[in-house]
């Protein structure tokens, strides 16, 4: 493996759990996408664009818990600003999401 990196550099990702309560087409994407709303409790609100449109349907994703990166810069992606990154496993065009196992508080810490 090429990209070692050490305890340190993982501690720097804040990873957290987040419960999705929008969702809404995204069709100004340049691969087909949804804009998510994501509640990460005492974290708040915050926004983000996911390419899961190939396994979810937008009723498939409200209310479910997932785990996202909340500490990116914001990123414009067409007029919409993506605020996190929500993690899921790829292959090819499809994407699974990671999420917990069990219901946890919004908020809570990935280590």
């Amino acid at each position: 493996m090429d990209n070692i990196i050490t305890f340190e550099d993982f501690t720097k990702v804040d990873l957290r759990v987040g419960t999705i309560v929008e969702v809404n087409d995204f069709p100004e994407a340049r691969q087909p996408a949804y804009q998510l709303t994501i509640d990460f409790g005492a974290l708040g609100i915050k926004k983000t664009s996911a390419q899961v449109t190939a396994l979810y349907k937008k009723e498939d994703l409200l209310n479910r818990q997932i785990i996202a990166v909340v500490n990116f810069p914001k990123k414009q992606i067409a007029k919409f600003m993506s605020e996190c990154l929500i993690l899921g496993a790829v292959q090819g065009k499809e994407v699974t999401l990671l999420n917990p196992e069990h219901h946890v508080e919004n908020g809570s810490m990935v280590s």
